[in-house]
């Protein structure tokens, strides 16, 4: 796939026509990631943002005794990094390769200077702000008033909504159950003793990153917040 092809399919640059994709393409610099690779630091001055072309991507904070919360997980298609460009600040949290990836990476300054040029692309960028912030808002929700069952059947709830019409309720997951236990804001012990609880009661069948949904009536309850049967 051409750069010119992976910048048209990014939500960030719909609708621009070809001439401001081929100066996206002009100020992208593509980079080559290793799993693991760091690609900015919490606080680190924000240089610039980030659209993955391949592999996926953590977002995540590190409380003072070190211990991991994943904010998001991107993948191909997705931005991130975008947060503080416009105001020139420091990255919010830290990014990191979950596996052998690209990126593309737009520098704040050449970005700023199109975006004078094109207001089109400043009108998607408050979109996909818009969408981030409702992200955040249900993130503290899911932190604050779910029980980690009620976050885990939200999660499994919304990767099969998300899944094209038609699609059976079988999941892959994409990430580890380690990654994900970090993401729902608990510890691999405890998510491994409500996916056996949620087995139990018939609510979903898992066989290692596969997971079934058996019954979403009980996933759709806990997700409202009834408790999980013990």
């Amino acid at each position: 796939m051409s750069r010119i092809d992976q910048i048209s399919g990014v939500s960030l640059f719909g609708g621009l026509p070809e001439e401001q994709i081929r100066e996206l393409a002009d100020i992208a610099v593509e980079q080559k990631c290793r799993k693991g690779q760091p690609l900015f630091s919490e606080g680190s001055r924000a240089t610039g943002f980030y659209v993955i072309t391949a592999g996926r991507f953590k977002i995540f904070k590190l409380s003072l005794e070190g211990k991991e919360q994943i904010l998001h997980i991107f993948g191909p298609g997705e931005i991130f990094g975008e947060v503080p460009v416009f105001a020139g600040g420091r990255y919010p949290a830290h990014a990191e390769a979950l596996e052998p990836g690209t990126v593309l990476f737009f520098a704040r300054d050449a970005f700023i200077e199109l975006v004078r040029r094109e207001p089109a692309v400043a009108l998607n960028m408050l979109g996909i702000l818009s969408r981030r912030l409702r992200q955040f808002t249900h993130l503290i929700e899911d932190l604050s008033l779910r029980e980690v069952p009620g976050r885990l059947a939200a999660y499994l709830l919304f990767l099969s909504d998300r899944r094209e019409k038609g699609a059976s309720d079988t999941l892959e997951l994409e990430i580890t159950k380690g990654q994900l236990a970090s993401l729902l804001g608990t510890i691999p012990e405890t998510l491994s003793r409500i996916l056996a609880r949620m087995t139990q009661t018939g609510a979903i069948e898992v066989d290692g990153r596969r997971i079934r949904l058996l019954d979403r009536g009980i996933l759709e309850s806990l997700a409202a917040g009834e408790k999980l049967a013990p």
